[in-house]
């Protein structure tokens, strides 16, 4: 789903009215020890950053950081050619911004800005918010409060009754985008859409409100906000569901049953879109910052396939195991002592293998974060189509659903990518960062993070936490797994796979579930591009670690190596590269994580 399908102006702020702005406070006086190209450019990102906030529908928050507002964004045709004028116009203006006359830490906010403005510009100009959802993701969907509101404070209740009381207007806004979508043949393909209704009708179908989802937040509200408020809160809250929430999903199902679903396109590939070897060219650079032809990707992926194949092989016969490898995953994805009996002892396991890697944490990482995740089921209503897990810097989402086929055996690799080292490391580092302005601390660059994240799948070997053999062959699978997304990608989007295909393919190389093979194989049919990131990111980190130990030798300490690498949030890959490069050149010692310290 487009990133730009959620974005509305609380106060507008013409594209002119923002860079003038801008120009304006460039006849003030630089601050001491600022150069004029900082203070210049932090001008343009501090006024597009308001800017982008207001468009979000979005309100600063107590922590620095920000929340939404009382109502959905505006997500109508007019405002997204509103926004392409404006992020354009930024563009423009970034032209005048010399890099060389920049400070070491504003060139690489500056290179992180930029490419973050040229791929909003990208997406509006191929005009994705027109299909404002995939089979993994969906704006009705996004709108479900998750993981425990975290709310303090009544103000913070009646934004999220503004948003309830909203929703018609937002669903109907993306109602229109869609049918805009079908007219020029942009769709979701038809055949990865199968079931995707469900977690519309759960919503639209249910009878009572007070058992809604959107209704969560009011059971159980904090003892600040007075009894009776709560009371009142709580009624308007069953209005605002029975007359708001529950008519817009009924109006959203009909459309999808009776419009979308039987007019959806046929074809999966994004180069069988409008534009679409451009529209794929442009995802493939999105999604792993790096330019890349599919054929060249295509080709890395079967040489990771056949290297991973082997390692699962001599995994394989550890556990002594003497038959065909076909067997052997059979065995895996059949055996029931390989999965939980019931959703709180999976939640259980993945909770204790955290709390397993919380103890070896300092003896790989210098820098650690204050904060920490929490460990949550996927909501029931989008669970069945739902990947196994899913993890940031607050939540960390254990698919509960379905236990015959989430195996014990890969959730030491599933807590470590999501979590533990992973994505609730990184973002949590990232959100903690003094320095770093907004668009650095609350962005992610999927090559960056889903690399760094499958990285720590393998550095989980190296701490000790893989415990049996078996949980060694399921890091194992799901690392052939992201190198099979290269293949499977590339083949779907560029050589023309089929989806019995790109299963079939998923099902020889992996002890994936056939359940989880579906799911995935619809997941990059609807989603191009974003599959590709994550061994990418991964072989990058991988060559960057051995050039330091090489180069480094002694001097090498891999606690250093990972701050450094962590130390600037997310970042592009080729900006990620100069960063180590400076890091071998120091020595070993990273100038920005001895200043944080």
């Amino acid at each position: 789903m487009t990133r730009l399908a959620a974005i509305v102006p609380l106060l507008f702020l013409a594209p002119a009215q923002g860079l003038a702005a801008a120009d304006r406070g460039a006849q003030a006086p630089a601050k001491p020890g600022v150069g004029a190209m900082d203070m210049k450019f932090q001008r343009i990102y501090e006024a597009e950053w308001t800017w982008r906030e207001n468009e979000f529908g979005r309100i600063d928050d107590a922590d620095g950081g920000s929340s939404r507002s009382d109502h959905w964004p505006r997500v109508d045709a007019a405002s997204q050619d509103r926004r392409l004028a404006y992020w354009t116009s930024v563009l423009d203006a970034l032209k005048g911004i010399d890099p060389a006359g920049l400070s070491a830490r504003m060139r690489t906010n500056e290179e992180v800005y930029r490419i973050q403005i040229e791929n909003y510009v990208a997406d509006l100009k191929f005009r994705t918010f027109e299909a404002p959802f995939n089979s993994d993701s969906s704006f009705w969907a996004d709108a479900l409060p998750s993981g425990g509101s975290g709310w303090r404070t009544a103000a913070q209740y009646r934004a999220y009754l503004g948003r309830l009381r909203d929703m018609p207007r937002y669903f109907d806004d993306e109602i229109a985008n869609m049918r805009a979508g079908l007219a020029r043949g942009y769709t979701v393909p038809r055949p990865s859409l199968e079931g995707r209704d469900k977690s519309i009708a759960d919503i639209a179908e249910a009878v009572d409100p007070a058992a809604n989802p959107f209704y969560a937040p009011f059971k159980t509200m904090p003892s600040t906000i007075p009894a009776d408020e709560q009371a009142a809160l709580q009624k308007e809250a069953l209005e605002a569901v029975r007359q708001a929430v529950i008519p817009a999903h009924k109006t959203l199902l009909a459309f999808m049953r009776q419009t979308y679903f039987p007019n959806a396109r046929q074809t999966l590939a994004a180069e069988a879109l409008p534009d679409g070897p451009a529209y794929y060219r442009q995802m493939i650079h999105e999604y792993t910052t790096l330019d890349l032809t599919p054929d060249a990707i295509h080709a890395i992926g079967v040489s990771e396939v056949a290297r991973i194949h082997e390692e699962m092989l001599a995994v394989m016969r550890s556990t002594g195991w003497t038959g065909a490898f076909p067997d052997f995953l059979t065995y895996l994805r059949t055996d029931p002592k390989f999965y939980a009996k019931t959703p709180d002892e999976l939640l259980a396991r993945a909770a204790l293998i955290a709390k397993r890697g919380d103890a070896k944490l300092s003896q790989y990482f210098g820098l650690l974060p204050r904060g920490r995740f929490t460990i949550v089921p996927v909501p029931a209503n989008i669970a069945p189509f739902y990947t196994s897990g899913r993890g940031g810097a607050h939540v960390y989402l254990v698919n509960t659903y379905d236990l015959p086929h989430r195996p014990l055996f890969q959730l030491t690799a599933l807590t470590l990518h999501e979590a533990e080292l992973g994505h609730g490391l990184q973002g949590e580092l990232a959100e903690e960062q003094p320095e770093a302005p907004p668009f650095r601390r609350y962005s992610y660059i999927s090559a960056y993070g889903e690399g760094w994240a499958l990285y720590t799948e393998k550095l989980g070997k190296e701490m000790g936490l893989y415990e049996t053999p078996y949980d060694d062959f399921g890091r194992l699978s799901w690392e052939m797994w992201r190198a099979c997304r290269l293949v499977v990608d590339t083949g779907i989007h560029h050589q023309g796979w089929t989806r019995a295909q790109a299963i079939a393919y998923l099902a020889e190389n992996t002890a994936l579930p056939l359940h989880e093979i579906e799911t995935e194989v619809d997941r990059y049919i609807t989603w191009p591009g974003q599959a590709l990131s994550y061994a990418l990111g991964k072989l990058d980190i991988e060559r960057l670690r051995a050039k330091a130990e090489k180069t480094l030798g002694p001097r090498f300490d891999i606690r250093a190596f990972h701050d450094a690498v962590l130390a600037e949030g997310s970042v592009p890959l080729p900006v990620l590269d100069d960063r180590i490069e400076d890091f071998i050149r120091s020595g070993g010692v990273d100038p920005v994580v001895a200043l944080s310290r």
